[in-house]
């Protein structure tokens, strides 16, 4: 069975890390992606991120809904760990659209009286679908 591999180059390395604000995030993110999804001690292994970082990311990243985990049954002693992976580019994009139209609605709408009249300006960002 041949996996393809998932190719992401520097530019598109510097955009995830441009919308997660985060090094450590957007390699873990990225990792996720390219694995199709791992469990904390291989991402551990893969990001060469410290534990404690990695763990706590990755319970900041679920709570931020950027990552989906499951809890992994198994046979030994101890506690399951979670497996994760990460959501679709396109969802990270649809976050990260809504976030910027916040933050350009509250810049648009600093200076909002123009002779005297209040004017309320509202920015949408629209997803296009093109029908092949």
């Amino acid at each position: 069975m041949s996996k393809t591999r998932l190719r992401v180059d520097k530019s598109t390395e510097r955009a995830v890390h441009e919308i997660l604000k985060s090094r450590a995030k957007s390699r873990i993110y990225i990792y996720l992606l390219r694995k199709n999804g791992a469990v904390s001690e291989d991402i551990i292994k893969g990001t060469k991120l410290h534990p404690s970082t990695v763990r706590e990311l990755l319970s900041k990243m679920y709570d931020q809904k950027l990552i989906y985990r499951e809890k992994l049954k198994n046979d030994s002693i101890g506690k399951n760990p979670y497996f994760y992976r990460a959501v679709s580019p396109i969802k990270l994009l649809q976050k990260y659209a809504k976030d910027m139209e916040g933050r350009l609605n509250k810049l648009a709408n600093l200076s909002k009286k123009k002779n005297g009249i209040t004017k309320y300006v509202r920015i949408k960002i629209y997803e296009r679908v093109d029908k092949a």
